[in-house]
């Protein structure tokens, strides 16, 4: 796994958004065009380190990032398209989304394999030869030195001569984006790249974070909201829980919060506060409804990809799903009822979110979505050192149970010590799941009937938000950093009367 680590991949990802960042910080629609075509000479040029076999190879995918980046969606492979071509319609400084979000660059794809296993050189080509005797189709022989040797059109993928091999000589070969897919959304093109196939999607991310090539991208509305913050007016941006950690190791919420009003924003919110009114909404929610037998179980809701999943793989367990406003849409309407003007930006971990903040079936008031990456790479365009930044005040709304809902198993947590204050003599019964496959499979044994009585926890990404697409760190490191910032918290749990608030 290869999230959070700092790899030329996410170098590169860094400067495309660095660089179109600064596009919208210029705001110049007579330079625009011009501007765009210099950037991927200056991203791939003779001085800069060389990833790919071609430089010309390596511009080309740098121009498509370009575009994903702007919001545009790739050029067809088939006819000609200028890089430039549709930039007048996100040349804007409102949201812009143009699906699908995510995307594989065809001219990034290596074609992994996506699936076999083969001998490699480490085969001592030993006297006992288990490979050959576990195999059930014998595919198994052997060649020169009595080395082993898989028959490919005899195999059938068991592993078990993996299993079997002292020397540890055969290796499983797999694209890495499909192995991290757990609605099985990636296949393969005619000429067998990968794809993605948006019927399955539900954009978590995991394939992009997982590709070790960087062919997959999703799009981004920064250059929007760049134009929005150089334009002025009143912009103010609600921060997810997982933030802690995420922009260096000594960064306070006074230094985060200061550094976004440098880049314009007029206030900063934490989305925690919208956990802390989804986690009270939620227990009387389990308690009237699961309890009382009207419903047999309840899903949360707060995970996009899950959500997502759940209908349209389980369509029949809609109405088992939270009904509750997420956090990110809570706190976003809290903010617009004292600030009707203004436009609400979410910052957080999750790709996925930019397609909640899309959608048309619930109003999400919120007006952009950008990655914790994206706004590192919105510092860096403006030269800011958040170490240097330190506001008066931070951004203390919100208690230890909904600051817990970054990680896997938080959601279910705060909800449960929510239902113990204030339902003593309740039972919980808690389940939760990380990560698609396992999402799957809990909503299979629900769909059953194994999971009557449950608050059941879905989230897309293996560890929870902090482990999500956008993030800039490694999981084990945010989740210590998030542990430590949940224990610190004035309060461990919200008040019951929360759940007066009315977010019209």
């Amino acid at each position: 796994m290869i999230r959070g680590l700092q790899t030329p991949v996410r170098a590169i990802r860094r400067q495309v958004f660095t660089e179109v960042a600064k596009l919208g910080f210029k705001a110049n629609a007579d330079t625009l065009l011009d501007d765009m075509e210099a950037i991927p000479y200056e991203i791939v040029n003779d001085d800069t380190e060389k990833y790919r076999e071609s430089t010309y190879r390596a511009r080309a995918i740098v121009r498509e990032r370009l575009r994903l980046a702007m919001g545009l969606s790739l050029r067809p492979e088939n006819k000609p398209v200028h890089l430039t071509s549709g930039v007048e319609f996100s040349n804007i400084s409102e949201k812009y989304y143009e699906p699908p979000l995510m995307q594989v660059i065809p001219s990034g794809c290596e074609s992994c394999e996506e699936n076999k296993y083969e001998v490699s050189n480490m085969c001592k080509g030993c006297l006992a030869h288990p490979c050959h005797e576990v195999c059930p189709k014998d595919a198994v022989s052997f060649v020169e030195g009595r080395k082993s040797y898989i028959n490919q059109e005899k195999c059938i993928k068991c592993g078990k001569c993996k299993s079997a091999c002292p020397y540890d000589a055969i290796a499983k070969k797999e694209r890495p984006c499909k192995n991290a897919c757990g609605v099985n959304a990636i296949i393969s093109d005619k000429y067998g790249r990968a794809y993605i196939d948006t019927d399955k999607c539900v954009s978590c991310g995991m394939c992009m974070v997982s590709c070790p090539f960087g062919a997959i991208s999703d799009k981004s509305q920064i250059f929007q909201l760049t134009r929005a913050l150089q334009e002025g007016g009143e912009i103010i941006a609600e921060i997810a829980p997982a933030f802690i950690g995420q922009f260096g190791d000594y960064i306070t919420q006074k230094n985060i919060k200061a550094a976004l009003q440098e880049l314009g924003f007029s206030e900063v919110y934490e989305v925690a506060l919208g956990a802390d009114i989804g986690a009270v909404a939620e227990a009387h929610h389990y308690v009237e409804k699961v309890v009382s037998g009207d419903l047999p179980f309840l899903l949360t809701s707060c995970c996009p990809s899950w959500a997502m999943m759940a209908k349209k793989f389980f369509p029949d367990l809609i109405d088992q799903i939270s009904r509750e406003l997420t956090p990110m849409v809570a706190t976003a309407r809290s903010i617009k009822q004292e600030n009707p003007d203004a436009k609400v930006v979410f910052i957080g971990p999750c790709a996925a979110k930019k397609l909640e903040a899309s959608r048309r079936s619930v109003r999400s008031d919120v007006d952009f979505v950008v990655t914790f990456e994206e706004v590192q790479a919105m510092f860096d365009a403006k030269e800011i050192d958040l170490s240097k930044y330190e506001a008066e005040s931070s951004f203390h709304d919100a208690t230890g149970a909904g600051r817990g809902y970054a990680c896997a198993g938080g959601v279910a947590e705060a909800i449960e010590k929510c239902i113990n204050e204030y339902y003593p003599d309740v039972d919980v019964n808690i389940e939760h799941a990380e990560g698609l496959a396992e999402c799957k499979k809990i909503l299979t044994l629900a769909k059953a009937g194994k999971m009557n009585g449950c608050l059941i926890e879905g989230m897309g990404c293996p560890g929870g938000c902090i482990a999500g697409a956008g993030t800039n760190i490694p999981v084990a490191k945010a989740k210590k950093a998030l542990s430590n910032y949940v224990k610190n918290s004035s309060s461990s749990i919200p008040s019951k009367e929360l759940a007066d608030i009315e977010l019209k």
